[in-house]
This record gives structure tokens, C-alpha cells and sequence, in this order.
């Protein structure tokens, strides 16, 4: 491999030995030892991670990388920005945790929240704390809607991801990657959603006039259609998890109009698109709907210190005290953080950036569409997936993906994998990002397919893709 010299700071990539290096390997091989076999991402990216800042991150070993994981999608803006450490440290000597009192730091947040809707939509919303995680927001959402219609029943769409506690999980599409125990919570209907290169009804988007939406019309409308009126219907605009796959307008509205005529609460989950993933604070905005819940989590700091919350129509406030707490939804560092960071975005422009980075990221991927084991590139934003398949039988090509995956590492960049066998090279840069690092990154991500896709490349598969496969990590 090629030997590329170490930086004095973090502003590049560098890597100057074998994957995993010699203190990482000891690290990954003493948390095998000791930690769940749920463990995830050093499967695939066998790394242990020093250090961090910006869009970079140093191993043990002093190797640099391009982190478009980004804690996926929690860092927002980048690792240890400084301005967010420092109203996180001036918070950490004041106050840390306060249940759900008010506090300065929490109504600063909570009007930094309030403030990025449009107005009609931010006065009548209420904002509900939970447990600090994007899965207990679903779960608090779900429960709400329940609670406040009376009904039972959730409609859910295919391929998608909610989280991975017990009703989150059973409202979760990928059944073979997400939901790997039986019954789960009854009552979820899923439907297809608007995944125009792998069609679910096996339609083309030039004649299908949206199908996925008309079964979905068709089931709720019919009397015998088979599907109680739900308590709610729960969509993300982009699924992430499902390999990236932004929804189409006219699906969304129809989604959208359809709830409204049957009085049944629309919750979008923005746990991964919102907080300027796509180029707007929320996804829901560039289809021109109003949900009646939305659910937040994952960026909402900026800087990985963890809170989530849910956004609803004060129609919906029905529950009585203490009907859904969370001891940790008092957490006044990611309040302090989460404000602040609504500050940067607005002061350095950071929506525009985004905006602007994604099309950076489109062109210099233009000329993958016509490679002939990309099904499809696709994104919004900053958030972006290369669906690989089989150029002979158009299956999902996802050891090849894995290939593409560790060669990238070896070239000094992170990426996840995602979607339907794990066949979605998926980036989640920092909304800060430069581009700069954008082209070194999508250059990277280029010559990593071209690489695996050459005649032997299988055989020469390196040893991060190696250590993926055998269970290290």
C-alpha cells in the first residue's frame, strides 16, 4: 500500500501502517473479550480511535482519517469544536442534570428549538423530553398518538429504521438486519415506500403515478381494506439506515393528505435528517407538509453529549403528568451545546453549506451512475449512499461494498455501510465541512470501487475487510 507521511495536526488523511495497527489490534482484541457481541462498527472499521477535531479523527497508531461516520450523524459539526466545548465545560461547573425543571440552558434550548420552525408551525407546537436516545422518542411518539387517538394500530413503511427498543424495532422495516426476534409489539402494517430503483411493486417511476402511495390510499379508505384506522403513521423522508433513499415529493404528499383527511397523526422521524442533515433543519421542509409529530435526537447537541426530544401538535397534548419520563431528559451540557450550535448555524451559514458541499458531493459523483456496479447514487445534503449490485444478475453486492468500505479506510476515510445487505456505501460528513476534504473524500470513495472492481481484487483483500468478516471488533 501506498505509505502516506503523518501530519503534525489533523487536516488530512494518513495512513502509515496495516489496518488494524499493532495498539489498535490489542484494543479491538481486549473489547472482543469483554464486550457484547452486539458490538458493531469496529467490525468493519477495525480501528481504536485516540482522538478527534473537525472532520478528522487520529487512531492509537497515529493514523489519520476523514470521519464521514461522524458519530452516525451525531457530530454535526465535527468533532471538539471549540466553541461548543466551551459552553459545554462553562456548563459542566454549573449544572449537569436537572430532571425536567427549568433551567437557563433548557429554555435556551428549547427556544433554539422552537425557533428553526415556521411560525405558523412553532406556536402550536409542544416540546416533550424523553430519554436521551432517537429509539425513546419513537417510542414516546408512538405512545402519544395512541394516547391521544384511542386507537391501536401503526403504519410503517418498508425499509425503514426507527431504533432498536422493542416498539421502535417492530416499527422497523429491515427485518432481517433490525428486528431479529419475534413478536414483536402486533398492530404494525407496513407499506411500501417510493424506492424507485428497486421498486417495490416492481413499477418504473416514469408510469407507475406513485403506486406505493395509492396502495396505502386504497387499504385506509376501503372498509375491507383490512387495516383498522391507525393511531399513527411514522416516516422518514430520507431512510438512512435503509441505504439512503430520500422519498419522493408526490409520495409524501399524498402520505400527507391522506393522514389529514382520516384525522390520523403523521410523525416524522428527523432523528438522523434533522438538525441541517439535508440542507434544511428538518427534512419535512422540502416537501411543503406540516407533520403533526416530529421526532429529534441526534444532533440536536452538535457535539454528541445525547438528548432527544418530540415536537407535537398541541392538539395531541393529552398526557397526564409523568406519563412518559427519562431520568437523563434533563441533560443541561447537550442543552448548552445544542443552543450554542443553533448560533453557529445561523452565524457561519452552515444550511448554505450544506446546500452547497451536497452538490459538490452529486458532481463529483456523476460519473459513478454509469459504473457498471452502481445501481444508483442518491442524497440530500450532506447525506449520501452508492448502491452497489451485481452487474450480471442486479443482486445486492454487498461483500463487494465491504471491499470498497476497507479500501477506503486504507486510504484514510471512514463510511458506513447501510441498506439492503449492507449494499449502501453511505456518507454523513460534518455539516461544516470543507471542499476541500469533500473531493479528497469523494476521490477516495471513487478509487476504492475502481480498486475492488479490478480482476484478483478479491483475492487481495485487505486486512480491515479481513478482520470484518472473521468477527474482530
Amino acid at each position: 500500500m501506498t505509505m502516506l507521511s503523518e501530519p503534525d495536526a489533523l487536516t488530512g488523511p494518513s495512513v502509515h501502517c496495516d489496518l488494524p495497527g499493532p495498539r489498535s489490534a490489542e484494543l479491538l482484541e481486549r473489547q472482543r473479550r469483554r464486550e457484547s457481541n452486539a458490538r458493531t462498527y469496529p467490525r468493519n472499521i477495525p480501528i481504536a480511535i485516540a482522538e478527534g477535531s473537525g472532520s478528522f479523527v487520529r487512531d492509537v497508531d497515529g493514523n489519520v482519517f476523514i470521519d464521514f461516520l461522524t458519530g452516525a450523524g451525531v457530530l454535526s459539526l465535527g468533532h471538539n469544536h471549540p466553541e461548543l466545548v466551551r459552553v459545554v465545560t462553562s456548563q459542566l461547573g454549573r449544572l449537569t442534570h436537572a430532571l425536567d425543571f427549568p433551567t437557563p440552558a433548557k429554555d435556551e434550548f428549547v427556544e433554539a428549538q422552537l425557533s428553526m420552525l415556521a411560525p405558523g408551525l412553532r406556536e402550536r407546537m409542544r416540546v416533550h423530553f424523553c430519554g436521551p436516545t432517537g429509539a425513546n422518542a419513537v417510542e414516546a411518539a408512538i405512545k402519544l398518538c395512541k394516547t391521544a387517538t384511542g386507537r391501536g394500530d401503526i403504519v410503517s413503511f418498508q425499509g425503514g429504521y426507527h431504533g432498536c427498543s422493542h416498539a421502535a424495532m417492530a416499527a422497523s422495516g429491515l427485518v432481517s438486519q433490525k428486528r431479529p426476534i419475534a413478536n414483536g409489539v402486533p398492530g404494525v402494517h407496513f407499506y411500501p415506500y417510493s424506492y424507485c430503483a428497486r421498486c417495490p411493486l416492481g413499477l418504473r417511476p416514469d408510469s407507475c403515478e406513485t403506486n406505493c402511495a395509492g396502495l396505502l390510499e386504497k387499504s385506509l379508505l376501503d372498509p375491507n381494506g383490512g387495516v383498522a384506522r391507525p393511531a399513527a403513521v411514522i416516516l422518514e423522508l430520507v431512510q438512512g439506515e435503509g441505504g439512503v433513499i430520500p422519498a419522493t415529493r408526490d409520495f409524501v404528499r399524498r402520505v400527507r393528505a391522506l393522514t389529514r383527511s382520516l384525522d390520523i397523526p403523521l410523525i416524522v422521524d428527523e432523528v438522523q435528517t434533522g438538525c441541517g442533515r439535508t440542507g434544511t433543519w428538518f427534512a419535512f421542509e422540502q416537501y411543503d407538509i406540516e407533520p403533526d409529530v416530529i421526532v429529534a435526537s441526534k444532533a440536536l447537541s452538535g457535539i454528541g453529549t445525547p438528548v432527544a426530544l418530540i415536537m407535537y401538535d398541541e392538539r395531541l397534548d393529552v398526557w397526564q403528568p409523568g406519563a412518559h419520563t427519562g431520568t437523563f431528559r434533563g441533560n443541561q451540557l447537550a442543552f448548552a451545546a445544542g443552543a450554542e450550535a443553533v448560533r453557529i448555524l445561523h452565524r457561519d451559514q452552515i444550511l448554505a453549506n450544506v446546500r452547497e458541499r451536497g452538490a459538490q458531493v452529486a458532481d463529483r459523483f456523476t460519473e459513478l451512475s454509469a459504473h457498471p456496479v452502481v445501481r444508483e447514487v442518491r442524497g440530500r445534503g450532506l447525506m449520501w449512499g452508492v448502491e452497489l449490485a451485481d452487474p450480471g444478475d442486479g443482486r445486492s453486492a454487498g461483500q463487494l461494498a465491504r471491499q470498497v468500505q476497507a479500501r477506503a479506510l486504507r486510504r484514510g476515510l471512514i463510511v458506513e455501510l447501510g441498506g439492503r445487505d449492507d449494499c449502501v456505501i453511505r456518507i454523513l460528513p460534518p455539516l461544516n465541512v470543507t471542499a476541500e476534504v469533500i473531493d479528497i473524500a469523494c476521490g477516495i470513495v471513487i478509487d476504492a470501487i475502481e480498486e475492488s472492481c479490478r480482476p484478483g481484487a478479491e483475492a487481495d483483500e485487505p486486512a480491515s475487510a479481513r478482520a470484518g468478516a472473521d468477527g474482530m471488533g
